[in-house]
């Protein structure tokens, strides 16, 4: 988290209230309904939190209306919360339950008003430790200047000669900023070398890399169909062996779309065994987009086994000990990218919006 001073500017709200009752024909046999519904909306910045009471419910259920999604959240506690990407005026539906069927609901609005970062990055999310136990801390970039280090390299080109999956960007050395505490990344919808997109890949391959660890990055990664935003590891012998046998670390990923798509992220590693073999799992918000504000993408990886973590909790898992795996027991490069299409995400369609942006506030490697 770096140490500025932000402005948050916060709206306040605008209630529009009304208590409605709904019930079917043929309700269930001797249910109470529910009554006395009382809810109660606090703001943070762009995040929404809802608190409801009422007598006589068995749980509640909060639908939050956003411009591309609807989120319903059950609750049994009657809490929940919602974190709003943009700026606008929000409906959001809150409900007592006797039953699915047997309920009371008010309905408010709210007015989000973002006040951004100089550099437009997200200004909440999750902040991961300066230390864990067991670890030092080896290398880290905090991107505290206004230019990336030495430590930094590019790819340039489509990708055609190997390196690619048939993405549609061109990769530059341009499409990128260092500024404000965060390294930004950007992907352009624009016409360079024949390619309708823009975009950058930037890797420490030849200058720094790593075997084994705990490997933290904080960042707030882009959203949208057809974008394929990544935070990656190859191995270092791949010039020599190629790929996959140079082996694969794939801290996350994630395939933009629409509600669920934009919401989850992949951990995956990939080796060589019977000519290409991969392992991986994913991991989703409850609501929301990962876009929406700073998340941590962490691996824990030693000579047994690779974990994947998203905010310091984990949700994957991989053996890596068998004698069929040691492409997983080498060095490894780091790799940032955002890709635009590709064979994994589809082309970009007619809701996705460009440039999109990943802000990277940190990245740490301990030993």
């Amino acid at each position: 988290m770096k140490n500025q001073i932000v402005t948050l500017l916060v709206s306040s709200f605008v209630l529009i209230s009304g208590m409605v009752s709904c019930k079917k024909d043929n309700p269930v046999p001797d249910a109470v309904d529910p009554s006395n519904l009382s809810v109660t909306i606090e703001q943070v910045v762009n995040q929404v939190n809802v608190s409801l009471t009422a007598d006589n419910a068995n749980f509640y259920t909060v639908i939050f209306y956003d411009v591309d999604d609807t989120v319903f959240v059950e609750t049994n506690n009657g809490q929940a919360s919602y974190t709003f990407a943009q700026n606008g005026t929000y409906k959001i539906v809150s409900r007592a339950n006797a039953s699915h069927d047997n309920y009371i609901e008010e309905v408010n609005e709210v007015t989000v008003s973002i006040a951004s970062t100089p550099s437009g990055a997200p200004t909440s999310g999750y902040t991961s430790s300066l230390s864990h136990p067991g670890y030092n801390l080896v290398w880290s970039d905090e991107f505290n200047g206004s230019e990336l280090t030495s430590d930094w390299t590019f790819d340039i080109g489509t990708g055609s000669s190997g390196w690619g999956n048939n993405e549609l960007q061109y990769y530059t050395d341009q499409n990128y900023t260092v500024g404000n505490g965060y390294l930004e990344l950007i992907a352009k919808q624009e016409t360079f070398n024949s390619q309708q997109y823009t975009s950058t890949r930037l890797k420490t391959q030849g200058l720094k890399s790593w075997k084994y660890g705990r490997i933290d990055v904080r960042a707030a990664i882009p959203f949208g169909k057809g974008i394929w935003p990544a935070i990656w590891m190859l191995g270092n012998n791949i010039t020599s062996v190629s790929w996959p046998a140079c082996g694969e670390i794939d801290i996350m990923e994630l395939i933009g779309g629409e509600g669920l798509n934009d919401r989850t992220v992949h951990g995956t590693a990939h080796w060589e065994e019977s000519g290409h073999a991969q392992f991986g799992n994913s991991y989703s918000l409850n609501s929301g987009k990962f876009a929406d504000e700073f998340h941590v993408f962490s691996i824990i990886w030693d000579a047994t086994s690779i974990k994947w973590l998203v905010d310091d909790v984990q949700y994957n898992q991989l053996t890596i000990n068998p004698a069929q795996m040691d492409e997983l027991q080498q060095n490894f490069f780091l790799i940032l990218n955002i890709a635009v299409g590709g064979n994994w995400p589809g082309s970009p369609d007619a809701t996705t919006v460009f440039p999109q942006r990943m802000y990277v506030d940190y990245i740490r490697v301990f030993q």
